[in-house]
């Protein structure tokens, strides 16, 4: 299990204009992982909808945003065309990300096999290691978006 203050596991993943999106890429920067189980579900909509409403305070912040679910880039392009999000929807296919950072959720909606997202938080600090992690109880739980905020302007 990660822990705060341990360096966040690097990860390539596809965006949804199918370019390769790295973690060490944006570092000089605090880096919001959004791990959410499945786009154009309704409290994924409304998580990813919320941190693009907060997106201009988190920028001011020095702070990105990184969507990231198991989802085809594909799909993840609709969904981001779909809320007129500005932020990269990452492409966690493989699931290996998912994996590296411990919230694979097997048998999503009770579908036998699947893994998804299981909806977390991970806050990176301008060096890449952990400064604060969330991580759900159940997919329909919500982070806390103003202890985001908070800790973003720490």
């Amino acid at each position: 299990m990660l822990e705060v203050g341990q360096e966040a596991p690097e990860f390539n993943l596809h965006d949804s204009a199918r370019n390769i999106v790295t973690l060490g890429e944006h570092k000089g920067k605090k880096i919001v992982l959004a791990f959410f189980p499945a786009a154009f579900t309704g409290v994924c909509k409304t998580e990813m909808c919320t941190f693009q409403d907060s997106l201009s305070a988190l920028n001011d912040a020095n702070a990105i945003v990184l969507g990231i679910d198991v989802d085809a880039p594909f799909s993840n392009q609709a969904f981001i065309d779909k809320n007129n999000l500005t932020f990269p929807i990452l492409s966690d296919y493989t699931r290996t990300t998912v994996d590296a950072y411990g919230v694979a959720l097997e048998n999503f909606a009770g579908m036998d096999g699947y893994t998804a997202a299981q909806r977390s938080i991970f806050i990176a600090d301008e060096n890449g290691n952990l400064m604060w992690k969330w991580i759900a109880d159940n997919p329909g739980q919500e982070p806390d978006y103003d202890k985001i905020l908070s800790i973003v302007n720490s």
